[in-house]
C-alpha cells in the first residue's frame, strides 16, 4: 500500500489520481452523498462511506474527485492505495501515511500484540490533526489493504466519531476476502453511508468518448461503446485504441463476461494490443502482470535472465502504447484490469511457475517476506525449506498487528505441505495461538481438534494443547484448559522445558479454580527452580504465584509482600512482555492492595502499571487495568468513575477482541446501576455477562450482582440461592475475589433469605481470614459487621462503623451505619438510630448512590425525621446538571483545544477512559461532537477554572 501525494495520474499506478483525465460522468447523486458527508464532517462529527463497485467502474477516479472536493473545503487529505501484494504485509500503510516526516513519532515496542498501540498512534496523529483541520482518509482498492490498516477502519471510525474525520474506502464489490467481510459488518453496524457504482447509461459513455476524442464520436464507436457493459475504463480504453483495426472490427454484440468480471472482449483486445508489440515488450508485460500493479525494473530483468540495459526498448515500448507508467519509482500497469488481462492470458501452469520463480527471486533479493508469500500462495506450492521460512516470517511479522489475518495465512501455508510434515504442525500450532487472541476461539479450538486426532508426535500435541489450555484460560474457561493439560502432561518423552510450561499453566488453573493446595502440590519444585533462573520473567511469575496462594490462603500480609517484590523486580525490566494478565506484576499488587488497608495506594499502582503497559505496547493487558480499577473505586464508593473504567474495559475488550474481564466488568456495571437504581440497565449489563462453567475466576462477581439484583426486585429466597454456590463452602479464596465491602452483603442477603447456613459459612471463612491476617484494619471492621448481623449485636456493628471510619470505604460505612441503625430501631432506640442513617445517607449522596439514599430517606421519615433532600442541582439547559466531577474536569479541556490524549496526560488517566467520559458527556448534553461542546462551553462561560 502506498500513501500518495497531490500529484499524480488518473489511470496510473501512484498519486491521488488528480483530474488530469476525463471528467467524471454520471455520478451526480453519488458526488451529492459525498459533498453531504464532507459537510457532515466538516460540521464537527465523524462519517463514513464506503464506495463500491467492480472493477474499472470508477471507484479510483471518484476518489480522486473528492479528494479534490475536500482540498478545496479546507480539509487535510490522508490518501493511501492498496496493492494485492499488501494482503500479507505486516504493520499499517495508513500509520506510515500520518508519521511525522522529523521522526518523531512513537516507535514500536517489541511486543507480541500491538493492536492497541497501533490504533492508538493513529487515533493521536488523526486527532491532532482534525484539531486543526476536517480529515479526510481515503484508502483506494481497500479490498487489498493490509490487515493492520482494515483492522485500523473496523475500529477508529467508531472511536473518533466525533471529529472532524471522514472515512471513505473504495472496494471491490466481488472482493472475498474473509477480513474485508468483517469490515463491512463493522462499517454497516457504525452507520457507514454505502455507494454503489453501477454501469453507466449509454448517453455517459458517449460523453466520456467526446471527451477523450475532442469530439461526437462516430456510429461505429457508438456501437461498441454498448459491448462494455458500462465499464468506464473499458470505455475509455475501446476509445483510445479505436483507430486499431482489431478493435474497430470488434461486433458489438462481444458483450461475454468472465467469472473475474472482466469482458471477454477487453482481454481479446488486451491480447491483441500486445500481440503487435516487439518480443522485448511482450515479455516485459507478462513477467510484469505476474509480479504486481507496480514492479521493480531489476527485478523483471532477472526473471528474464537479462540485464535492465537492454529492456529499455521494450520500457519505452509499453510506456508509448499507453499499457505501463513510469511516473514513480517502479513501473505500473494503467490500470490493474490491464495488468489482470495480460496475467490471466498466460496459460495457468506458465503463472504457477512464473509465481514460483518470482518468489526464489525476491527472497534472493531480500525482498518483503510479504510480497514473497503472495507469490508462493499464487504458485499454489509445493514449496520448499527457504520458501516456509520466509513463509513463516511473514506469518509472524504479521501477527502482533492482525493475528486472525496471520492464522488464516498460517493455516493456507499449512495446506501447501504434506499432512506429517513438522513444519505444517508448528503452522497450524501458530495459527491456533493467533486466532485465540480473537473472537474466533471456536474456531481455534476446532482446529485444535481436528489437527491432535490426526497422529502426531507427542511433543506436537502437548504443544497443540497447551495453547488450547491457554485459549481457555483467556476466556475464562479453567475447567476445559485443566482437561487439555492435564491429557498433554500424560503424553510421554515431553521435552523438560515443555513439561515445566504446562505445570506452570496448570499451577495457576488451579489458582483460578480456587483449588490452592492441588495449586500448591502442582507447583512444588516449580518455584525454587524458578527463583533460580536467570530470565526475570521465570522469577516474577513464581513470585507472583506464591503471592496468589498466599493471598487466597488469607495471608495477605505475606501475599503482599510478594507482590511488592515482584513488582519491584519487574520494574528494572520490561518481564511483563512475557506475562499475563492476572500475572502482570503491577496488576496483581493492585488486585492484593484493594483488599487491604492500603486501598490508597491501588490509584498509583495502577497508574503507573497502565502507562507503562501502553508505552510497552502491552495493548491486551488494558481491559484488565480498566477492570481492576473499576473494582478499586468500586470499593471507595466513586460508582461514576467506576461505571467509566468498566466502560473502557469493555470499549478495548471490543476493539481487541478480548472476553476474559467482560464478567467482572459487567458485573461491576450492574452494582453500580443498581446503586444508582436503574434495575432496567442493571439487567442489560447481567444479560450480557456469560453464565456457566467458564466464569469461575469471576463468577463471584456475576454471582453478588445476580443476587442483588434479585434482592432489589424483592425475590431474597432467589438471591440467597445466587450467592450459595459460590459462597457456601466457606473458602476465604471465594470471599478474597470479591473486595471486602462486599462481604456483609453476602451475609445481609443470606439472612434476608433465610438461608443461615450461607451466613454462618461466610462468618467461618472470615474467621480463617483474621486468624491468618489478624492485623489487617479492613478484615476486622467486616469481621465485626458480619458478627453483628448474624448475631444481631449492636456492639459489634458500633466497632464496625468506627473501624470503617478509616479504611476509605464509604459505602461500607453506610451500610453498617444502616444495619446498625436498623438494629436499633428495631429495638426502641429509634433516636440512636437517627444519627447513624442521617451519616448514610451523607455518603450514600456523595457517592452518588441514589437507591440506597431513597431507601434511608424514607426509613428517616418513618421515624419522624424530615430528611435532606437526594443531590440534585439546578437545572439548566443542555444537561450540565448531570454531568459528573470528572466529566465536568474534562470540559475546559476540550474547549481548550485538547485532543483526548493531550487530556489523559494531563488528568494522568487513560486515554480510553477519556473516550468513554466524552461519550457520557455527548450523550447527556444530546450534542455529537467536540465542536458541539467547545461552542457550549464557551456559550456558558467555562475556562481551565471551570
Amino acid at each position: 500500500m502506498h500513501s500518495t501525494d497531490p500529484a499524480g495520474d488518473e489511470a496510473g499506478g501512484r498519486g491521488n489520481r488528480a483530474m488530469t483525465g476525463p471528467r467524471l460522468r454520471g455520478r451526480d447523486r453519488e458526488i451529492s452523498a459525498a459533498r453531504a458527508a464532507l459537510d457532515v464532517a466538516r460540521g464537527g462529527r465523524g462519517a463514513c462511506v464506503v464506495v463500491e463497485g467492480t472493477a474499472g467502474v470508477g471507484k479510483s477516479r471518484f476518489l480522486a474527485e473528492l479528494d479534490g472536493m475536500a482540498r478545496r473545503s479546507g480539509y487535510d487529505v490522508v490518501s493511501v492505495r492498496a496493492d494485492e501484494l499488501d494482503q500479507y504485509a505486516a504493520g499499517a500503510a495508513l500509520q506510515s501515511a500520518l508519521q511525522p516526516s522529523d521522526g518523531s513519532h512513537r516507535a514500536p515496542a517489541a511486543a507480541d500484540d500491538q493492536r492497541l498501540l497501533l490504533l492508538d498512534s493513529i487515533a493521536d496523529a488523526l486527532e491532532e490533526r482534525a484539531q486543526r483541520a476536517p480529515v479526510a482518509v481515503l484508502v483506494d482498492d481497500a479490498q487489498w489493504a493490509d490487515p493492520a490498516t482494515l483492522f485500523v477502519l473496523r475500529t477508529l471510525p467508531g472511536r473518533l466519531a466525533a471529529a472532524r474525520i471522514l472515512w471513505v474506502l473504495a472496494v471491490r464489490s466481488d472482493a472475498e476476502r474473509p477480513i474485508l467481510a468483517r469490515v463491512r459488518e463493522d462499517l454497516e453496524r457504525l452507520g457507514a453511508r454505502w455507494l454503489t457504482l453501477g454501469p453507466l447509461p449509454q448517453r455517459e459513455l458517449q460523453h466520456i468518448a467526446s471527451d477523450v476524442l475532442g469530439a461526437t464520436p462516430s456510429p461505429g464507436l457508438a456501437r461498441l461503446l454498448r459491448g462494455v457493459a458500462g465499464n468506464p475504463f473499458l470505455a475509455i480504453e475501446l476509445v483510445r485504441g479505436f483507430a486499431d483495426s482489431d478493435v474497430a472490427g470488434m461486433e458489438p454484440g462481444e458483450t461475454g463476461v468472465s467469472r473475474d468480471g472482466i469482458p471477454v472482449s477487453f482481454r481479446r483486445g488486451v491480447a491483441a494490443r500486445i500481440d503487435r508489440l516487439p518480443d522485448d515488450a511482450v515479455h516485459l508485460l507478462q513477467i510484469g502482470s505476474v509480479l504486481g500493479r507496480e514492479f521493480d525494473l531489476g527485478t523483471a530483468a532477472r526473471m528474464m535472465g537479462r540485464q535492465v540495459g537492454s529492456l529499455l526498448s521494450g520500457v519505452d515500448t509499453a510506456l508509448n502504447a499507453g499499457l505501463l507508467s513510469g511516473d514513480g519509482p517502479r513501473l505500473a500497469f494503467r490500470h490493474d484490469l490491464t495488468r489482470q488481462a495480460v496475467h490471466d492470458n498466460l496459460p495457468l501452469a506458465v503463472r504457477t511457475a512464473l509465481h514460483r520463480e518470482a518468489a526464489d527471486s525476491l527472497r534472493g533479493t531480500g525482498a518483503r517476506p510479504a510480497e514473497v508469500a503472495w507469490h508462493v500462495v499464487m504458485s499454489g506450492g509445493p514449496v520448499d525449506d527457504q520458501a516456509v521460512t520466509t513463509l513463516t516470517t511473514a506469518v509472524r511479522d504479521m501477527s502482533s498487528s492482525a493475528p486472525d489475518a496471520a492464522a488464516d495465512l498460517a493455516r493456507r501455508i499449512a495446506g501447501l505441505l504434506p499432512r506429517h510434515d513438522p513444519r505444517r504442525i508448528a503452522l497450524l500450532t501458530d495459527a491456533v495461538e493467533y486466532l485465540g487472541r480473537t473472537r474466533r476461539l471456536h474456531e481455534a479450538l476446532e482446529l485444535v481438534d481436528a489437527t491432535t486426532s490426526a497422529g502426531l508426535e507427542p511433543a506436537q500435541e502437548a504443544r497443540l494443547r497447551l495453547a488450547a489450555a491457554e485459549i481457555h484460560q483467556a476466556a475464562g474457561d479453567d475447567a476445559a484448559a485443566m482437561t487439555h493439560l492435564e491429557t498433554a502432561l500424560d503424553l510421554p518423552g515431553l521435552p523438560s522445558d515443555l513439561r515445566v510450561r504446562l505445570l506452570k499453566t496448570k499451577a495457576t488453573g488451579h489458582v483460578y479454580l480456587g483449588d490452592i493446595a492441588a495449586a500448591e502440590r502442582t507447583g512444588t519444585g516449580l518455584v525454587e527452580a524458578s527463583h533460580g533462573s536467570d530470565d526475570p520473567a521465570v522469577v516474577v511469575s513464581a513470585l507472583i504465584f506464591q503471592s496468589q496462594t498466599c493471598f487466597y490462603r488469607g495471608r495477605l500480609a505475606r501475599a503482599l509482600e510478594l507482590a511488592e517484590e515482584a513488582t519491584r523486580r519487574a520494574g528494572t525490566v520490561p518481564v511483563a512482555l512475557y506475562l499475563r494478565p492476572p500475572r502482570i506484576a503491577a496488576l496483581w499488587l493492585a488486585t492484593v492492595l484493594t483488599d487491604t488497608d492500603r486501598i490508597a495506594e491501588t490509584e498509583r499502582t495502577l497508574r503507573e502499571g497502565q502507562r507503562e503497559a501502553e508505552a510497552l505496547g502491552l495493548g491486551w493487558s488494558l481491559p484488565h487495568w480498566h477492570a481492576a480499577r473499576a473494582c478499586a473505586l468500586l470499593e471507595q464508593g466513586a460508582l461514576d468513575d467506576a461505571a467509566v473504567e468498566a466502560e473502557a474495559s469493555l470499549a478495548v475488550a471490543g476493539e481487541l477482541e478480548i472476553t476474559l474481564p467482560d464478567p467482572q466488568s459487567r458485573a461491576v456495571l450492574a452494582l453500580v446501576e443498581l446503586r444508582r437504581g436503574d434495575l432496567a440497565k442493571a439487567k442489560v449489563h447481567l444479560a450480557a455477562a456469560p453464565t456457566g462453567a467458564h466464569t469461575q475466576r469471576y463468577g463471584p462477581w456475576v454471582s453478588l450482582a445476580r443476587a442483588c439484583l434479585a434482592d432489589a426486585e424483592g425475590d431474597a429466597g432467589a438471591s440467597a440461592v445466587a450467592l450459595a454456590e459460590c459462597f457456601g463452602t466457606g473458602e476465604p479464596a471465594c470471599l478474597l475475589v470479591l473486595t471486602p465491602s462486599h462481604w456483609p452483603t453476602v451475609v445481609r442477603t443470606a439472612l434476608r433469605g433465610e438461608h443461615p447456613a450461607l451466613a454462618e459459612a461466610v462468618c467461618g471463612a472470615l474467621l480463617d481470614l483474621t486468624a491468618e491476617d489478624g492485623s489487617r484494619h479492613i478484615t476486622g471492621a467486616v469481621r465485626a459487621h458480619v458478627d453483628g448481623l448474624l448475631h444481631h449485636d449492636a456492639g459489634a456493628l458500633e466497632s464496625a462503623v468506627a473501624a470503617y471510619r478509616n479504611t476509605g470505604r464509604p459505602l461500607a460505612l453506610a451500610a453498617a451505619c444502616e444495619d446498625l441503625a436498623e438494629l436499633m430501631a428495631r429495638t426502641g432506640q429509634a433516636a440512636a438510630a437517627i444519627p447513624y442513617l442521617e451519616e448514610a445517607s451523607r455518603l450514600t449522596s456523595a457517592s452518588g448512590a441514589d437507591r440506597d439514599q431513597g431507601r434511608i430517606r424514607e426509613r428517616l421519615r418513618q421515624l419522624g425525621v424530615r430528611s435532606v433532600l437526594a443531590r440534585t442541582d439546578t437545572a439548566g439547559p443542555w444537561g450540565w446538571q448531570d454531568l459528573t466531577e470528572s466529566e465536568r474536569n474534562l470540559v475546559p479541556l476540550v474547549a481548550e483545544g485538547l485532543t483526548n490524549r493531550a487530556v489523559a496526560d494531563r488528568l494522568y488517566v487513560s486515554v480510553h477512559t477519556v473516550n468513554t467520559h466524552m461519550k457520557h458527556i455527548f450523550t447527556k448534553l444530546g450534542i455529537n461532537s467536540r465542536v458541539e461542546l467547545t461552542r457550549l462551553a464557551i456559550e456558558r462561560g467555562i475556562d481551565r477554572d471551570g
